[in-house]
């Protein structure tokens, strides 16, 4: 009777696993496979139809379910053979891809955005060349930027050099001209990894000023030697992806979840936590684990984090990284 319930059991679990995993094969086919939804279509369908098949025909049915899941290994090494590009008709805004090279303290990085917004899509494009001395990093600050709802929010990290000048890096997907972001794309291979290494200014003000998002800033309790370490990091990435580009992925290489592993490689990440997907409570990880600011209630500390109406007061001042930083602890 147990190894009959223990078989039951595991014929179900398997079923359901097996279901998963063919509906994802028949998108990834739909999505990533032949332009042409004349083609696509019944390639994703045929896929379903083979795998059904295969699960009633072969017995017993737990061995079916395996045998069903062997076309859905043939798409997933298709899939993941697909290579990424850098030379796709890109949008200006993600144009051009950053790189730095290193000098002993000093880092020159080029492609460095510092756009000047009229509106989200009217703007002038500027590219520096900037070198900066990592040797003067004071410290790393966090953005959550929410456009909608509260449990998904966009992340930015952003260095302070003690001089006035804040360099932020915004992990996103580089969409090519006349394409627009879609959740269920993202999970697939549609966008490549895009790195914006900006001008604090640009991508922050970008939101708050000419998107309408509501942007909170939080001072990480991170020490100079730990933000010096994370931007190489990151840096270093930002130089792979320029000769080797990547996709993004909106579940396992998002601009939280990349977050976390160069937080990882600089030995400071914490476990995992299920706020690192649901990243709109991103700010209340962070106050538990004590690495952001505790002496206020989490509540208030959220209040004086928005720094939206001060973005939008600054606009395109040249002090834009001070006056949206004014009363923070």
């Amino acid at each position: 009777m147990l190894r009959r319930l223990v078989r039951v059991i595991a014929t179900l679990m398997l079923s359901v696993i097996v279901a998963a995993a063919v509906a994802w094969a028949a998108m990834a086919i739909w999505i990533d496979g032949p332009h042409s939804r004349v083609i696509a279509a019944p390639m994703a369908a045929g896929l379903v139809v083979v795998c059904v098949i295969l699960a009633a025909l072969v017995r017993p049915l737990l061995r079916g379910l395996v045998v069903a899941l062997f076309p859905v290994v043939v798409v997933a090494l298709w899939w993941m053979a697909i290579p990424a590009s850098n030379t796709r008709d890109w949008t200006p805004d993600v144009a051009r891809t950053a790189r730095a090279s290193f000098n002993g303290s000093h880092v020159t990085i080029e492609n460095v955005r510092n756009f000047k917004y009229r509106s989200e899509t009217d703007y002038d494009q500027r590219w520096e060349t900037r070198t900066y001395d990592l040797d003067q990093i004071k410290g790393v600050d966090l953005f959550l930027s929410f456009w909608g709802p509260t449990e998904i929010a966009h992340t930015i990290m952003s260095w302070d050099f003690g001089d006035g000048r804040h360099l932020a890096i915004s992990i996103e997907t580089r969409r090519q001209k006349g394409e627009s972001y879609s959740a269920i794309r993202g999970f697939f291979r549609q966008y490549e990894l895009y790195y914006v290494v900006a001008d604090e200014r640009d991508p922050v003000g970008l939101r708050t000023n000419y998107r309408g998002e509501q942007v909170y800033l939080y001072r990480l309790r991170a020490s100079a030697a730990q933000a010096r370490a994370l931007l190489v990091d990151y840096l270093d990435q930002v130089n792979q992806l320029a000769d080797h580009p990547e996709w993004y992925n909106a579940l396992t290489q998002n601009c939280t979840t990349t977050i976390r592993g160069h937080v990882q490689n600089v030995g400071a990440a914490g476990s995992l936590d299920w706020r690192m997907l649901a990243n709109g409570h991103l700010d209340e990880l962070l106050y538990e684990r004590g690495q952001i600011d505790t002496s206020l209630p989490l509540a208030e500390l959220r209040a004086r984090s928005n720094i939206t109406e001060k973005a939008k007061a600054a606009d395109d001042a040249s002090d834009f990284s001070a006056r949206i930083r004014e009363g923070l602890l």
